[in-house]
């Protein structure tokens, strides 16, 4: 409870100045565009971190699920004439139920076996949408489609879609901190720290997998439905290996297991990779070594350093001032 406490006022505080920045850079559309994909991110790489953080489940096939999500939400709305806002989320729930697929398919693997099975998905999946039957996802020529529309409604400018995008990273945030902290986060954690001892509890290891894939394929499939509709449109070249080893790399950078791993990670190489935009050749280069930096630096990455330094710090304190009682007590004494 105390530690509950004691992260509202900054929770509050991110909220405050997320509701405050769209008014400050309200002239600048690219700078409001880079704040809407932060959020889309934020979503993604929290969905890969319930797989990977909380049930240390390993997957470089993120990519599949964001194009799922956007290609179902685009392919519905287009030849079945469904709402944005519901394709969307029959998008990501078709996401999630290929995820489910996936991970009762592969339970069984572990490591970089579980690693390849989870990046051959997302070829898979790139080959399906730049090679489709029929064309109906324009190959590689891609799709356009509408804006988010709520109650006609329409989300046509940054300004407009970055309020949305900002209500959906509160949502999917609670929804992640209540799984964390239910019975079934804590069978993910159980998971994550030993698969045999969890299996040896009653944990049925196999169903757990499947709901922590499922529901990080959901968030991500949400996030590939959303960025497509912003940019109203859809094209494999977005879809690539790259795209999973960026939401990799977000986590890793940010840090595994937490509320605010992949906030951090999400703007720390957003901004990182804006930044080297004219060196987009480099890019897979510039992700290798951010994860060298994190593997070898910073293992618990940013947040995780932070936290840790904060938590020794506050420890020394405590004890020194445990130490100034016990003096002051044996003084008196004496």
């Amino acid at each position: 409870m105390d530690k509950t406490k004691k992260m509202n006022p900054l929770m509050l505080a991110v909220i405050a100045a997320c509701i405050g920045l769209p008014f400050v850079f309200m002239g600048a559309p690219f700078i409001l565009l880079i704040l809407c994909y932060i959020e889309i991110y934020i979503i993604a790489v929290s969905g890969l971190d319930i797989v990977f953080g909380y049930c240390g489940q390993i997957s470089l096939g993120h990519a599949a699920f964001y194009a799922i999500g956007a290609y179902g939400s685009v392919l519905l709305h287009k030849y079945y004439n469904v709402p944005v806002f519901f394709s969307m989320l029959i998008g990501a729930a078709i996401g999630a139920v290929i995820g489910a697929i996936v991970a009762y398919t592969c339970s069984n693997l572990v490591f970089h076996f579980l690693s390849l099975a989870t990046q051959a998905v997302g070829e898979i999946v790139y080959i399906l949408i730049s090679h489709s039957p029929g064309n109906i996802t324009g190959n590689f020529v891609g799709m356009y489609t509408d804006s988010v529309s709520i109650f006609g409604f329409k989300l046509d400018n940054q300004f407009k879609f970055y309020w949305f995008g900002l209500v959906c990273v509160l949502i999917f945030l609670a929804l992640k901190q209540a799984l964390i902290n239910s019975r079934t986060g804590r069978a993910f954690m159980a998971i994550r720290e030993n698969v045999k001892a969890a299996d040896g509890m009653g944990i049925d290891v196999r169903m757990y997998k499947v709901k922590a894939f499922a529901m990080s394929a959901f968030y991500t499939a949400f996030a590939g439905a959303l960025v497509t509709h912003m940019t109203k449109y859809a094209s494999p070249d977005s879809f690539l290996y790259k795209q999973s080893v960026m939401f990799l790399t977000m986590l890793l950078f940010g840090g595994t297991g937490s509320l605010w791993g992949p906030i951090v990670g999400s703007i720390s190489v957003l901004v990182i990779n804006e930044s080297l935009r004219d060196l987009q050749n480099l890019q897979m280069l510039v992700f290798g070594v951010l994860m060298l930096i994190v593997i070898i630096a910073i293992p618990g990455g940013i947040y995780g350093t932070a936290k840790e330094y904060y938590d020794n710090l506050k420890a020394k304190k405590s004890a020194g001032k445990t130490d100034a009682g016990t003096a002051v007590s044996e003084k008196k004494g004496v």
